[in-house]
């Protein structure tokens, strides 16, 4: 009863949380809201006992991309734009998309059931051959660094790619950053027109007084 409840109320704050996201244009408070809902996703899998999974959320969902999101803050700017067109076609791909979640779930084994495939076929494999193959006693680290490897090498070269192009994007403010305002091309043009005349003035107005 109390894991129910709990998981219940995790639900109900992820489910505020992802309301609040999509109604404030503060682009910093959406920010400091995702590192928050990917806390209660973190403890969500706690819930679910997948440690090694919560673990990960918590690290890359809350620590690493919000600090990334922060820093594309200083390239955009504090508020989002409100749209001009009311989105309908993207409001119907999501609604038809989460029915079809929904209704695929329905073929789903009960949580913890005992018959289910992965409990008959692939975890037992693992609990009893994972030592013997790969030479560590934890279960999940061996599945995580070898049965699992390559997705895991994956995981890691995406979250390092998304890391790089943030530096290099910041990287290329140097010019604001030491403060130096280049002016267009056609407004310095002007300019130096304009000193060209005043000069070719002084200069004539300089030749009349000689005459």
């Amino acid at each position: 009863m109390i894991i129910t409840l709990i998981d219940i109320t995790l639900l109900t704050f992820m489910g505020a949380t992802a309301i609040a996201i999509l109604r404030l244009r503060s682009l910093f408070a959406v920010v400091m809201l995702s590192g928050i809902y990917s806390l209660l996703a973190a403890s969500m899998f706690v819930a679910l006992d997948a440690v090694d999974v919560a673990f990960t959320e918590a690290a890359v969902g809350a620590g690493i991309s919000t600090v990334l999101m922060i820093a594309v803050l200083a390239l955009t700017g504090e508020r989002e734009l409100i749209p001009v067109r009311t989105p309908l076609l993207p409001l119907a791909v999501v609604t038809l998309t989460g029915a079809a979640l929904i209704y695929a779930t329905f073929d789903m084994p009960a949580f913890g059931d005992p018959s289910a495939p992965a409990n008959l076929h692939v975890a037992p494999h693992y609990l009893k051959d994972s030592f013997a193959e790969v030479g560590l006693p934890n279960v999940v680290t061996s599945v995580l660094a070898s049965y699992r490897g390559y997705d895991t090498f994956g995981e890691v070269t995406v979250i390092f790619t998304a890391g790089v192009a943030v530096m290099l994007l910041l990287g290329g403010r140097k010019g604001d950053d030491a403060g130096i305002k280049q002016e267009p091309e056609d407004k310095a043009g002007e300019n130096n027109a304009g000193e060209d005349d005043s000069g070719d003035g002084d200069d004539r107005g300089a030749g009349g007084g000689t005459a």
